[in-house]
C-alpha cells in the first residue's frame, strides 16, 4: 500500500471526525453556558440519557431493526424492478415512449400523498412503509438508469453490432457493464432518498421504527428521544452509503471513478 493511499484512508477518516467533533463541542458550549435552551433543544446530557434509555428498554433496537428491515425490502423491490426497467426504457424506443410520461409524473408526485391510500390499501405497519419507499424510490432508479443508457457512447453498440451481440446478450455484456459508475451513484441516491420516506412513512403510516420514535417523543415532548431517533437514522444512513461506496473498488466499477 503507497503512501499516498494511506494518506488518503487517514484523512477520509479525520476531516469527517474533526466535524463531528467541532459540532459536539458547539452543542456542548452553548447548552453549558446557557446560549441554548432545554425547551428548544435538549443538552447533550439529556440526550445521552435519553439514549440510555432506550438502550435499557430494548426498544432502540427493535424500531433500528424494523426501520432497517423496512428500507432494505422497499429498496431490494426498487433495484430489482428500477434497474432492468431502466435498461429497457433505454434502448426500447417504444417502451421508453409509453412509460416515461408516467415515471416521470410519479417521480414528481411527493410520496406523502401516498399515505391515504397506502394505509386504506395495506393498513398501518410494515406494509405501507414499504409500499411509499417503492414508489419514491423506482421512478428514480428507472430514470436515472434509462439516463445511463442514454449516455453509452455510440461506438460501443457498433461494436456490438460487428459481434453480433443481440437482445439479452447486449444487455448483460455491453449495456449494464458500461452504466455501472452511475448506477452506482444512482444507487446511493436512492438510499438516502428510502431513508428519507421511510422516516415520514413510519410517522404517519407506521406503529414501529425510528419514525415512530420520533413522532411518539413529540407526542410526549421528549426532544432528548427526537433526537436519539435522528442521530441513529443519520447514523445508519451513512453507514448504507459507507457500504455502496465499496462499489467502487470493484474493478469493473472503479474505471467510472478514476477518469
Amino acid at each position: 500500500m503507497d503512501t499516498k493511499h494511506i494518506r488518503n484512508s487517514i484523512n477520509s477518516w479525520l476531516y469527517p471526525s474533526l466535524t463531528f467533533g467541532t459540532l459536539l463541542l458547539i452543542w456542548w458550549l452553548a447548552s453549558t453556558r446557557g446560549y441554548l435552551s432545554e425547551q428548544f433543544f435538549p443538552t447533550p446530557a439529556a440526550f445521552v440519557t435519553g439514549f440510555r434509555e432506550e438502550v435499557a428498554s430494548g426498544s432502540i433496537f427493535r424500531d433500528t431493526l424494523a426501520s432497517l428491515s423496512r428500507v432494505g425490502a422497499g429498496y431490494a423491490i426498487s433495484v430489482a424492478v428500477g434497474v432492468p426497467l431502466g435498461m429497457i426504457l433505454g434502448t426500447v424506443l417504444g417502451a421508453r415512449l409509453a412509460l416515461l410520461p408516467l415515471l416521470n409524473f410519479l417521480r414528481s408526485l411527493s410520496p406523502l400523498a401516498w399515505i391515504p391510500f397506502a394505509i386504506f390499501w395495506i393498513g398501518i405497519g410494515h406494509g405501507a412503509v414499504i409500499f411509499l419507499i417503492v414508489i419514491a424510490a423506482l421512478p428514480t432508479i428507472a430514470l436515472s438508469t434509462m439516463a445511463a443508457v442514454a449516455g453509452i457512447p455510440k461506438v460501443y453498440f457498433r461494436v456490438a453490432q460487428d459481434y453480433d451481440l443481440k437482445g439479452l446478450q447486449r444487455l448483460t455484456r455491453v449495456i449494464f457493464p458500461a452504466i455501472l459508475p452511475q448506477l452506482v451513484t444512482t444507487l446511493r441516491v436512492a438510499m438516502g432518498l428510502c431513508w428519507l420516506v421511510m422516516v415520514a412513512g413510519e410517522m404517519l403510516a407506521g406503529n414501529t421504527g425510528l419514525g415512530y420514535l420520533i413522532h411518539d417523543a413529540n407526542n410526549g415532548l421528549r426532544l432528548d428521544l427526537i433526537v436519539v431517533g435522528m442521530v441513529v437514522i443519520g447514523l445508519l444512513g451513512m453507514l448504507c452509503d459507507r457500504l455502496l461506496m465499496f462499489l467502487t473498488r470493484l474493478p469493473g466499477i472503479r474505471w467510472g471513478y478514476d477518469r
